[in-house]
């Protein structure tokens, strides 16, 4: 990797008890030769993950790959120690910006993915040498030209306000999850991914990939500083879901989409959270935070189709409970009627 001299990227990653994914996508990120800045936003995990983070960066607890398929994009391991620096959230929003390539961020609190992205961009947009901001899943890993292929696409178009790139499942890699994002139906609250599921040599067109996006994808999302000055930082009441769909919402017609087509990640989807498209594998936290961010997001743009929204939460509850996932079910119920999450 380049001197960190003018990095114009910054790179963004919320950590919430998962190291060793962090981990490895940092690594992964550090094959790369585009000049960036590494920001690691640890939503007080209290499991040891920064202690974790730390002791790789020095060079004393190797990648664990969890795919043979994809080692290659985290071996060799990559020189260490790596230069950073750890600090708490005042320092972070407040203090000096640092130069240390690497910054990990003790955010203090569980803020969730918009409240623990927020802080990292806070820092970010203090360093004027940053012109885009890529959000990315700590449960990812990118090819080596990726970064660089997210920058050249910003600077093909210079009214490109958000992007996204190839996001392929890690675990199945001849597989897409999507390209760029997804379309949005306001009136059953739900997106629906580009060519989810196509294998990967089907052949695209960027121009109709970018003229289906609704919404740039969250696990994959960078968005250049123009259009977050313009537009704000997101909005932290969702806490997780619907805070991509709302930032879109608030670029529309301001700031065109882009699509970094050359640009390849692999994403292991939802392994923090339990928010993976496969019911069994899906928690009911997710359950219950994906249907009140629904109900926040159509009160706040799409007020009238709010009954659909209602519907199509209880319809989902419902068929929770005939698959025999009465928690779920639950927690969908209490999501679509802010009422508090309740564990067992």
């Amino acid at each position: 990797m380049e001197s960190l001299e003018r990095a114009p990227l910054a790179v963004i990653m919320v950590n919430w008890r998962s190291a060793e994914d962090t981990i490895e996508c940092l690594e992964s990120l550090m094959h790369s030769q585009q000049p960036m800045r590494l920001i690691v936003c640890d939503n007080q995990s209290g499991d040891g993950s920064v202690e974790k983070i730390l002791a790789w960066a020095r060079g004393e607890r190797p990648v664990e790959p969890k795919s043979d398929t994809l080692a290659h994009l985290t071996r060799p391991a990559v020189p260490k120690p790596v230069e950073h620096v750890v600090l708490n959230r005042q320092q972070a929003e407040e203090g000096d910006v640092p130069s240390s390539r690497l910054i990990i961020i003790n955010t203090g609190d569980n803020l969730g993915y918009a409240g623990g992205n927020n802080v990292g961009m806070r820092m970010a947009l203090r360093d004027p040498d940053i012109k885009y901001i890529w959000l990315l899943n700590n449960d990812t890993v990118v090819e080596p030209d990726a970064p660089a292929a997210v920058v050249r696409a910003f600077e093909r178009d210079s009214a490109c306000g958000m992007l996204g790139t190839v996001v392929r499942y890690y675990f199945r890699p001849d597989r897409l999850q999507l390209l760029n994002g997804s379309r949005y139906s306001s009136w059953t609250g739900r997106g629906y991914p580009i060519a989810a599921g196509q294998p990967v040599e089907a052949a695209f067109d960027a121009g109709e990939v970018i003229s289906k996006t609704d919404f740039v994808c969250g696990a994959s999302l960078a968005i250049s500083r123009p259009c977050v000055e313009a537009i704000g930082l997101m909005d932290e009441r969702y806490f997780l879901y619907f805070e991509e769909i709302d930032w879109a919402m608030q670029a529309r017609g301001r700031f065109s989409t882009g699509f970094a087509a050359d640009a390849v990640i692999y994403h292991k989807e939802g392994g923090s959270i339990g928010s993976s498209r496969e019911l069994a594998r899906r928690s009911a936290f997710s359950e219950y935070y994906l249907a009140r961010s629904k109900m926040l997001f159509g009160r706040k743009h799409s007020p009238a189709k709010l009954p659909f929204l209602i519907a199509s939460n209880l319809l989902m509850a419902l068929r929770r409970i005939t698959q025999g996932h009465a928690d779920k079910a639950v927690a969908i119920a209490r999501g679509s009627f802010n009422q508090p999450f309740q564990r067992d």
